[in-house]
């Protein structure tokens, strides 16, 4: 009886271990896949994570197959972290706000040279030409005293931190207030600091209002709300790291660009 107990004993120990490392293996072969894009049509049959109404979301639905592999987030935080889990094959964002994400994770990495170049620009509501021709003139001062680029420069590159605009002295701020509609998730270009809304964006628009004897007010909201809300006159401006498309120019007006950008795509290892 004792000898039938410990054969027995033997065979479902064997099972149990092999079912283990069986198991194993299907678990190793699952972490060693891997996600190869060298183009955008790489991107067809894949899951892929986006900010929603952003440049990546619209350039990413005209490639998928289905509609259905594009999960959309009110956040690119929130495409990323659903990446590092495992839901998504990869996410696709902005070059800037993508490198931030990497920067504090050792799981991912950047694939560029996908997308072409993209160009930045503050929308207007359609039609306010003395608004647009204001912004375009401040906007133009900025980039001829260097201020434009010591800003950027400020966040982006080899020397962050270097310049911190502030208002001048004396500023007069006569002429009222503008209203910014933008999206504090896209750093660098607008997000959280405490309880400040700070970035490239807040202080480009801080420098024109300056100019222009306007108080900045800010107004943090989703980004696919901004044109909605320019449009309907509840925001004067929208400013987000936002790109120029043919789509966008039918429904508001856009100053002239002070950033290129791209889009990339954040992979696991």
């Amino acid at each position: 009886m004792k000898l039938k107990r410990l054969i027995s004993a033997g065979l479902i120990f064997a099972c149990v271990f092999s079912l283990a490392a069986c198991g194993g293996k299907k678990d190793d072969a699952a972490e060693d896949k891997k996600v190869e894009i060298t183009k955008s049509e790489d991107l067809a049959g894949l899951t892929i994570g986006v900010q929603q109404g952003t440049t990546g979301d619209l350039a990413c639905s005209d490639i998928v197959e289905k509609d259905s592999q594009m999960k959309r987030y009110p956040k690119g935080a929130a495409a990323v972290q659903a990446l590092e889990t495992g839901k998504l094959d990869c996410v696709v964002i902005d070059a800037q706000p993508a490198a931030k994400f990497v920067e504090k994770s050792e799981e991912l990495k950047i694939i560029d040279g996908i997308f072409d170049d993209e160009q930045y620009a503050i929308c207007i509501k359609k039609g306010n030409t003395e608004l647009l021709d204001e912004m375009n003139g401040a906007l133009g001062e900025l980039k001829d005293d260097g201020t434009l680029d010591k800003i950027i420069a400020n966040y982006i590159g080899d020397d962050i931190g270097s310049f911190q605009y502030e208002s001048p002295e004396g500023t007069d701020y006569s002429k009222g207030t503008l209203v910014m509609a933008t999206n504090a998730e896209f750093e660098p270009y607008e997000y959280h600091e405490g309880d400040e809304i700070v970035g490239i964006d807040v202080d480009i628009a801080r420098a024109i209002c300056d100019k222009l004897g306007y108080e900045l007010k800010i107004e943090d909201m989703e980004f696919d709300s901004i044109l909605p809300s320019v449009d309907a006159g509840k925001a004067d401006f929208g400013a987000a790291g936002m790109t120029v498309t043919e789509d966008r120019k039918q429904n508001v007006d856009f100053t002239d660009t002070y950033a290129n950008a791209t889009q990339v795509v954040i992979v696991k290892k």
